[in-house]
């Protein structure tokens, strides 16, 4: 049943009417719609329209008390049978074959077999007969109508035909009479890549020739892949090194165990605890071989007490981000680590906070030269690579200044010792009547004495018997050369 209602409101003054209709329907739902008239009278007028639904031919009010529960009941098997067919219920609890509204009626012949279903649909497929064709096919007969583009406008035909260029007559002349080849060439150089594929461009920049049967048509074929040999596989013991390691062999300085499967924990445990107390290792490689957080953390400790270590590579293993960023943590200990990777790790991506933690760990490391991490943030990138490059720089300083060192502990060769008569000063130039130069004075030799108890300069003895030269201080001398000597407080402060 659906009722009208209209109300009239009388306005103060001349104008326009609204009016305010609101249906209300008692199947479907209940809408309001405003509309504007003009005002005809100052008197209120209501209005009601009756439109009474029906289903069947009958109102919906004559079904409102009737028992869906007893019109079931008095339907027959058949009637209910074809009441499901058009009634597609939408119940998840119900199975599918009750839920659709397709009845098998034929019989099951077994449990399903996928390869005799296969073979039922290929035999199938095979002994049906293909559609007739209306026109059949010939080789090189064009069936149906054949697409012809159709003629270009007069307005781009006229532009196209008024374009010329006049190069003149030497340029006209060289282009008429040059090859193929050479047009590629000279199309490469202007940079027109339209007119040629990849392989013609890289041949004419490179000056190698333009490749036999391409011309202007031609079709780049792919590149022929280059076969490159397998890796061998990584032959090294674990046991014998982890013996090597725990009896700080001085000929292991590199230990590398990539690619090695199926190394138990306790295989790690042994190394790490025997890195603990090595003196000799210098590189350690353990790319691939499985290593877990459990494992990275007994890594940490053995790098806080290891003094030796200079290169460390766990790439491509399963440690989580905290993992590595304990690692790096453990760099600030090591003072001697100066190269550390550790990525391709099981989270490829390591967050905004542990990137964060990353760069200030590694702003605190004076040591570390390079490291092997990807960083998704710029702000991370530019604030370690910053500090690497200063570590790098204070290296090459340090380096400097050691090879400089070194240069003045090494002992030098007695300069030759060099005497002249004091008599050669005060004597007059020879006569040039004189037919020969009087004969030269001898030069007088003194070799130099050395001091052999401790390390001086050589000096020439006066006649009294006192040194020309003071003697020169010993040098700080460090029994490891090689090693990094202590900055001066010019340096640091030059440093700051």
């Amino acid at each position: 049943m659906t009722e009208i209602f209209g109300s009239w409101n009388k306005p103060e003054g001349d104008g326009e009417v609204e009016e305010t209709v609101e249906t209300v329907e008692t199947v479907t739902t209940t809408t309001k719609t405003k509309r504007t008239v003009p005002r005809k009278s100052s008197s209120t007028k209501t209005t009601t329209m009756t439109t009474p639904a029906k289903l069947f031919g009958r109102e919906l009010s004559n079904y409102d008390e009737v028992d869906v529960d007893e019109l079931l009941a008095k339907l027959s098997q058949e009637e209910l049978t074809m009441l499901a067919k058009e009634v597609d219920p939408d119940d998840n609890f119900l199975p599918p074959d009750q839920r659709n509204n397709y009845d098998c009626e034929k019989d099951p012949t077994g449990p399903l077999n996928r390869k005799k279903l296969i073979e039922h649909i290929n035999k199938q497929a095979l002994e049906t007969p293909d559609r007739p064709e209306v026109k059949p096919y010939v080789a090189g007969v064009v069936r149906g109508k054949k697409w012809i583009a159709p003629p270009p406008p007069e307005g781009s035909r006229e532009a196209d035909e008024q374009i010329s260029i006049d190069l003149g007559d030497e340029y006209e002349q060289a282009l008429g009479t040059a090859s193929q080849e050479e047009i590629i060439d000279l199309a490469a150089i202007l940079g027109f890549h339209s007119m040629m594929n990849q392989d013609q461009y890289h041949a004419s920049l490179l000056n190698k020739g333009q490749p036999v049967g391409l011309g202007w048509d031609g079709i780049t074929k792919a590149t022929k892949q280059k076969v490159y040999p397998m890796d061998p596989p990584n032959d090294t013991d674990p046991d014998s090194t982890i013996k090597s390691v725990q009896d700080n062999d001085q000929k292991l300085t590199d230990l590398n165990w990539n690619n090695i499967k199926n190394i138990s924990d306790e295989k790690f445990d042994k190394l790490f605890e025997g890195l603990k107390s090595n003196t000799h290792l210098e590189v350690l490689s353990l790319v691939n071989v499985g290593l877990t957080d459990r494992s990275a953390g007994l890594l940490a400790a053995a790098l806080e007490a290891n003094t030796a270590l200079r290169v460390v590579n766990v790439e491509t293993n399963f440690i989580s981000p905290a993992g590595v960023v304990q690692l790096v943590k453990a760099l600030l200990t090591n003072n001697t680590v100066e190269e550390f990777r550790a990525s391709n790790q099981r989270s490829t991506v390591l967050g905004n906070k542990i990137e964060m933690e990353i760069s200030s760990l590694v702003e605190q490391n004076p040591t570390l030269l390079r490291l092997g991490l990807h960083l998704e943030y710029s702000d991370a990138r530019h604030r370690v690579a910053s500090h690497l490059q200063r570590n790098i720089d204070r290296n090459c300083r340090l380096q400097m200044r050691a090879s400089a060192s070194l240069s003045l502990r090494l002992p030098r060769g007695p300069p030759p010792g060099v005497g002249v008569a004091a008599s050669l000063l005060h004597t007059t130039p020879p006569s040039a009547e004189a037919g020969t130069p009087e004969d030269p004075v001898p030069v007088q030799t003194k070799p130099p004495v050395f001091d052999t108890s401790e390390r001086t300069i050589p000096v020439d003895l006066e006649p009294n018997g006192e040194d020309k030269f003071v003697k020169a201080e010993r040098p700080d001398f460090n029994p490891n050369p090689h090693s990094t000597p202590a900055a001066t407080e010019q340096d640091q402060q030059l440093e700051l």
